[in-house]
């Protein structure tokens, strides 16, 4: 047969995309039984979502559009960031085009813009959910409380580097702003007959200005108080203080790749024996010097106990903070001594008190001469640093978010959803 004719003469079944046709599918058929977003779509019906119900405003008896059931868009943010999705537009498309998220929201039509802001506008709610569903456990003893180890880690802000001004330019920019929306709000008075389209474009600009002039007023705020700070500490001018006018609340902190990036400080405790999240927070303060007392406090107030050891790394102790940890012997703190200078030139032992110790600190000198607790003291990197190598595995890299409020909801997001994976994991959900 010739080649050219036999494309014309072989028998072939070619796809016809025009043709109408009636296919009966039902959406449960389309997903395996034993996938995971099934389990996660079981976990949350186990949830106390009431909180989220509450703040719903229409009824059968209101006007309005319909609101979406909070276990959705719960189900599909725990179930994106498992799956490394931290874009509420990336988000969106799954949910048009993937079975998995298809099937998680059963028809129910979403936009990014409202996944977008339900993911950062309730982090008090995340934050009482992550206490809820560990002191349940506490409660039956699954997860005993009795050492946990916490560990900071550093995430890349939003923020870029050279968003960093100083005083002088951080003025000038928020006058440039505010004359540039003094001009917007100007045109739109004086234009009485618009077009639809024209006045959304001239809305959507005057509300970027208007968020361009706060965030600026935020940096200048933020400049004077680390200003002070940096004053206070004798690190020089505070004059030369910068903030970022994109994230006001971002620091430049030193990574682990040595180098130095716009960033926050993400804290998880971690329990000792279950690897479970028990306690979340962020802050914008590059040292991790001051972390551990205020992580103490929560896990006290949420669980009504306190850990008998915590572990923790050489950078979260010094003095003030061991100190304020183990008052009223609330907790022995496992860690390594640091060395002092003078310790290195005369070879004084720094496991013996020193002359500027308090009490408690010189009984953690002492206590981490044992061998017991050096022993102890080595499983810290797989306690504490086990959740933040998930997380960062989940994606949790960048922030895509700017400001410490949204940065926390954020962070309690990966926490809960390390949970998740680590109670099933431990065969802590009903079946």
């Amino acid at each position: 047969m010739d080649a050219k004719n036999s494309s014309k003469t072989a028998r072939v079944a070619r796809p016809e995309r025009l043709q109408e046709t009636w296919q009966p599918v039902v959406l449960d058929q389309l997903l395996p039984a034993d996938h995971r977003a099934r389990l996660v779509w079981s976990y949350v019906k186990l949830l106390n979502l009431e909180p989220l119900y509450a703040e719903i405003e229409v009824d059968g008896n209101t006007r309005g559009r319909t609101a979406i059931a909070p276990e959705v868009l719960v189900a599909l943010w725990l179930f994106a960031t498992i799956e490394q999705i931290g874009s509420a537009r990336e988000l969106a498309r799954r949910c048009e085009r993937d079975i998995a998220y298809r099937w998680l929201c059963g028809g129910v039509s979403v936009n990014y813009h409202t996944l977008s802001d339900f993911r950062v506008r309730h982090g008090k709610f995340l934050g009482r959910l992550l206490v809820d569903t560990v002191a349940a456990l506490v409660h039956k003893g699954l997860i005993p409380l009795k050492t946990i180890a916490q560990d900071g880690m550093r995430v890349r802000a939003s923020a870029g580097k050279s968003s960093f001004r100083r005083k002088p330019t951080l003025e000038e920019l928020q006058k440039q702003a505010q004359a540039h929306l003094d001009q917007l709000e100007k045109e739109s008075d004086s234009e009485s007959e618009r077009q639809a389209g024209e006045a959304r474009r001239k809305a959507a600009q005057e509300r970027a200005a208007r968020e361009r002039d706060a965030r600026i007023k935020e940096a200048l705020k933020q400049q004077e108080v680390l200003s002070q700070q940096r004053e206070k500490r004798k690190k020089g001018d505070g004059e030369k203080t910068r903030v970022s006018t994109t994230d006001p609340d971002a620091r430049n902190m030193k990574m682990a790749n040595g180098g130095f990036d716009p960033a926050f400080n993400v804290q998880f405790a971690t329990d000792g024996d279950t690897r479970v999240i028990v306690g979340v927070d962020a802050t914008n303060e590059g040292s991790d010097a001051e972390q551990m007392p205020p992580m103490l406090d929560k896990i006290q107030e949420n669980f009504g106990k306190t850990p008998a050891e915590t572990l923790v790394d050489g950078g979260f102790v010094n003095n003030d903070s061991v100190t304020a940890a183990e008052q009223n012997d609330r907790t022995q703190v496992i860690s390594s001594v640091p060395r002092a200078e003078q310790m290195r030139k005369h070879g004084n032992d720094p496991h013996a008190p020193q002359p500027r110790d308090t009490a408690e600190y010189a009984r953690f000198r002492q206590r981490m001469a044992l061998p017991e607790n050096q022993a102890l003291y080595k499983q810290r990197p797989s306690i504490a640093e086990f959740p933040n190598a998930v997380c960062r595995n989940h994606g949790l890299r960048q922030f895509n978010v700017r400001g410490l409020v949204k940065v926390k909801a954020v962070a309690l997001w990966h926490a809960l959803a390390f949970n998740f994976l680590r109670f099933l994991n431990l065969e802590f959900l009903p079946s």
